[in-house]
């Protein structure tokens, strides 16, 4: 297969790029924002065509939650309609397209964890671009897998398990939530879980599908954070505060918790726990 990956410098296309170098039975090509515009109709064709793509993993997106209040333009162009002028493309050639979502398409009122099928209400824009990206990939017609994550988290990029342990060095104390409740996810298991996924596809079906994906268990970011301190080692001390101490833009959903129940029914595939997750990627393991 030919692989195209959109959004290769961010987290997650970092960790699959670390992960390709390890299979060297599909060509994968890496493109980010300098490379192409995913909301580039005519670009995006053009390069597919050029390179014969089987397959397009979109990691590319506007992730910046709060500002995206102030340039909903942007996120919106980038969130919604990227993933659709993909899904375009995908449809056209007979490409399978897996499209990375987030847990910001629920509001966080939920008790247990969210299924695929439960009510979508986003709290902001962000989650709101995502959610119509989401929409415009099921109305293509094109073969589509919808990957639903949350607290995303790598070795590359900025990220929270980062800025934890810049700040606990720094530091005596820190000041942490404990009233927004979800699983943070390694992005290199995803990335290891879309591999999965792609040496299990069945050449010639037409897929259509939405799953979560996250590690297993369950914390706040106080306990998050935590656990950041004691794995790096860090004498700082964490405090837990309600949201309310910590005034943003747009309102967290105070519990994103994904049942990967399905993925896992139809993948086969085991889901490390997020502390197992935490401990790899603090020790650069895979």
């Amino acid at each position: 297969m030919n692989i195209l990956v959109t959004g290769s410098k961010g987290q997650l296309g970092s960790e699959i790029r670390d992960v390709a170098v390890l299979d060297g039975g599909w060509r994968f090509f890496f493109c980010d924002l300098a490379e192409l515009d995913i909301t580039d109709r005519d670009a995006v064709v053009k390069m597919c065509e050029r390179d014969g793509i089987d397959v397009i993993i979109n990691c590319a997106a506007y992730t910046a939650v709060d500002r995206a209040e102030d340039d909903a333009d942007t996120a919106m162009r980038v969130n919604r309609d990227g993933p659709g002028v993909l899904a375009e493309c995908a449809r056209e050639r007979g490409a399978l397209l897996l499209q990375v979502s987030t847990d910001y398409v629920f509001n966080g009122e939920s008790s247990v964890p969210y299924r695929e099928r439960d009510e979508v209400s986003p709290l902001g824009v962000y989650g709101q671009s995502k959610w119509e990206g989401e929409e415009l990939v099921r109305r293509s017609g094109a073969s589509y897998m919808i990957f639903r994550t949350s607290w995303l988290y790598s070795a590359h990029g900025n990220n929270f398990v980062k800025t934890m342990l810049r700040l606990g060095a720094e530091r005596d104390e820190l000041r942490v939530v404990f009233d927004q409740v979800g699983t943070p996810c390694y992005a290199a298991d995803l990335a290891r879980a879309l591999m999965h996924v792609l040496e299990r596809v069945e050449p010639g079906v037409n897929y259509a599908a939405t799953y979560h994906f996250s590690n297993e268990g369950v914390c706040s970011w106080y306990d998050f954070a935590v656990m950041i301190m004691r794995l790096g080692g860090l004498g700082c001390r964490v405090v837990p505060i309600e949201s309310s101490e910590f005034p943003a833009k747009v309102t967290r959903p105070h519990f994103s918790v994904l049942n990967k129940g399905e993925f896992k029914a139809d993948w086969g595939m085991e889901v490390p726990h997020w502390v197992d997750g935490l401990e790899r990627m603090m020790n650069g393991e895979w």
